[in-house]
């Protein structure tokens, strides 16, 4: 089977998580005491005059070159995308920067970070149209009317089946399978202060040990011989066993839908199924939001390209360009990605908010119980 490297496929590394935030930021540019609010429900034309658009975003954002081009055609509005690092670095600017934005429109803030972004009164509120058609339980998540939900997936423990064939060893299909001596030295994951899929495992672990019970979790595995590295690249290309590095560890911290990405972008011959699988006990559900950014001088614009990501062609278009399940459930998907994505069938979750009051303390505990 071959082995590759492929783009990691949704939610860049995020920054650490005691990075101080500015919370005079979050009223800065609001409007006056007692002033009507905007109109949430009232939907941009259908066209305008040439317009730019600054879509800020994280670097694994990605879309299609022919859906850009069709929404500038159809509206006259040219997005001009400018990305901010990871999710984390992205949500800081964007909270510096809340009431006086240096874009319009911010696309890539998930549920792990969502919180922190409205609390700093961010977003302008906006309903679009199309919202009724998104997955309710994506819908719930979203506080006040501030932002849209337009893609999630799954963060997993990805599987190197060929390893556990070749070892005669049967893979683990739980979280508690992975303290057990059978899987000593197996496991890679990231460091949550600086991966977001490194935080999101984090994550799983208290949703499922609540706080009496995962820091003893992280210590089983510890001793269990757990490897932590910075970010994902350099866990599934570097690490992992089939990952591009052919490292040693068959057991690594990744997405549901690393699958379908390890035959895309594999070299042909197109293998005919992926090396990994994925375990779907413990998986985290990540969800990627958007939002017009209060203060934006061009609000009815910033609302058009907030209806272009609920739209078919560009929640068809994101399976294969960022390996996402879209958030409207109608969307086809791909065969590739039909056949080989996974979506966990109960997912762990934790409401935004309780995520927002705890990250820096749980980061902060799990720094101390598995690094030092």
């Amino acid at each position: 089977m071959a082995r590759l490297s492929f783009p990691r496929p949704v939610a860049a590394l995020v920054a650490a998580a005691g990075v101080a935030l500015l919370a005079a930021c979050s009223s800065a540019g609001g409007a006056p005491a007692g002033a009507p609010g905007p109109d949430v429900s009232s939907p941009p034309p259908a066209s305008f005059a040439p317009t730019t658009v600054t879509l800020l975003t994280h670097d694994a954002f990605a879309v299609s070159k022919r859906v850009l081009a069709a929404f500038t055609a159809r509206t006259g509005i040219t997005v001009k995308i400018v990305t901010a690092g990871d999710a984390g670095q992205l949500v800081n600017k964007a909270v510096l920067t809340a009431g006086n934005p240096e874009a319009d429109v911010l696309f890539g803030v998930d549920n792990t970070l969502l919180s922190r972004a409205v609390d700093a009164s961010v977003f302008s509120p906006y309903l679009p149209e199309a919202l009724s058609r998104v997955e309710p339980a994506l819908r719930a998540l979203v506080p006040d009317d501030a932002v849209t939900p337009v893609d999630y997936g799954d963060v997993c423990i990805n599987i190197d089946q060929e390893w556990f064939a070749r070892h005669h060893l049967a893979p683990p299909t739980t979280l508690a399978d992975l303290t057990a001596p059978a899987y000593k030295n197996l496991l890679v994951v990231e460091n949550p202060a600086t991966s977001s899929p490194g935080l999101a495992f984090l994550l799983a672990t208290v949703a499922r040990y609540g706080e009496d019970g995962w820091q003893s979790y992280w210590q089983k595995l510890r001793a269990n011989g757990v490897t932590v590295v910075d970010g994902w690249t350099e866990a599934y290309d570097g690490e992992y066993s089939a990952g591009g590095g052919k490292g040693a560890r068959p057991l690594v911290v990744s997405y549901g839908t690393s699958p379908p990405a390890e035959i895309v972008y594999a070299a042909a011959p197109k293998p005919t199924h992926p090396a990994s699988t994925v375990m779907t006990d413990g998986c985290f559900r990540q969800v990627e939001f958007v939002g017009v950014l209060a203060g934006t001088s061009h609000e009815q614009a910033a609302r058009a390209v907030v209806d272009w990501m609920l739209s078919p062609a560009f929640q068809a278009d994101e399976p294969l360009s960022m390996y996402v399940y879209p958030s409207v459930p109608t969307t086809p998907l791909p065969p590739v990605f039909t056949r080989w994505a996974v979506r966990a069938p109960h997912p762990l979750a934790l409401p935004p908010a309780e995520i927002t009051a705890n990250r820096a303390r749980w980061v902060d505990a799990w720094t101390e119980t598995v690094l030092r």
